[in-house]
């Protein structure tokens, strides 16, 4: 669970440098898999060191794979806009409302009741059909942002949002049904392509369209497909007579991370103030000690 919590604090730190980066990037092609937008994102520190944080998220994300069901993590790591809000407080300077504040101890309560009512990681290790639909899975999100690229901007920024979620969701059930390096595994190429997926439709989601929308997006793929994955596949089970703290656990700590999703959102460059010539002609606009006002 701490090292679930871990990952969370790194994806959330990174996803507001990440959209800090895409944001000032030029424009790209408008397609939702745009891969030269990436690499001019990747040419901004900010973004190399979003890219550093989720190294280091997804390695605490693996460890905590193995030891606690997919539904906690997922939880866990929808989290991380709480983590996203507190640090958008001070990085873009946006001030957090009384409400976003109970969100914050909405989402953290979610997770403590999660904490105590989940049990051990299920003994399921999932079937090779299980592995083939997660390798199509991985390979659908792919073809959905190259087929909604186009969408305005708002329901763009959504259904690439939730395509993005569902990569990253894919990569949860996948370190699962992965033990070992096997090459004829397909849940190690449903990890590959579906994390890398994920990463260029959640950049151009970034860049174009609202955040807050893509990352509601985002929450809900990454969150609800991959615990029923657990629960029903591979044998994720709460502590005895906790089932019901669980699923209140689980919907609370989602629910208060869709009330933060306006955060990381960069505010939008403001205009430069143009120069109003003074009536009172260049005298008058001298300043009292004889230079510019």
């Amino acid at each position: 669970m701490i090292c679930a919590l871990g990952a969370a604090v790194c994806f959330g730190t990174a996803s507001v440098l990440q959209a800090m980066a895409a944001r000032a990037a030029e424009p790209g092609t408008g397609s939702g898999v745009d891969t030269a937008l990436l690499l001019r994102a990747l040419r901004q520190w900010r973004y190399g060191a979003g890219l550093a944080l989720d190294g280091i998220g997804f390695v605490l994300q693996i460890v905590a794979l193995k030891h606690v069901p997919i539904y906690t993590v997922g939880a866990a790591l929808a989290a991380s806009l709480a983590v996203t809000a507190v640090v958008a407080s001070r990085l873009l300077h946006v001030r957090l409302r009384g409400a976003e504040w109970a969100a914050v101890g909405v989402v953290c309560a979610g997770l403590a009741m999660l904490a105590l009512s989940s049990g051990e990681e299920g003994s399921g290790t999932g079937s090779f059909a299980l592995e083939l639909g997660l390798l199509l899975v991985a390979g659908s999100v792919l073809l959905v942002g190259a087929v909604c690229g186009s969408l305005p901007d708002r329901p763009r920024a959504l259904v690439l949002g939730l395509a993005a979620g569902t990569g990253f969701g894919v990569v949860e059930v996948a370190v699962r049904l992965i033990d070992g390096i096997s090459f004829t595994n397909p849940a190690l190429y449903a990890l590959l392509l579906g994390g890398g997926s994920a990463f260029l439709l959640l950049t151009s989601a970034l860049q174009r369209g609202s955040v807050t929308t893509a990352t509601a997006g985002m929450v809900l793929g990454e969150t609800i497909g991959p615990a029923l994955v657990g629960v029903v596949w591979l044998g994720d089970r709460t502590r005895e007579g906790l089932a019901w703290l669980a699923v209140l656990g689980f919907v609370v700590a989602v629910a208060g991370a869709l009330a933060l999703t306006r955060f990381g959102e960069p505010p939008p460059p403001q205009p430069a103030r143009p120069s109003v010539p003074d009536p009172g002609g260049p005298a008058a606009a001298r300043g009292v000690r004889g230079g510019p006002p």
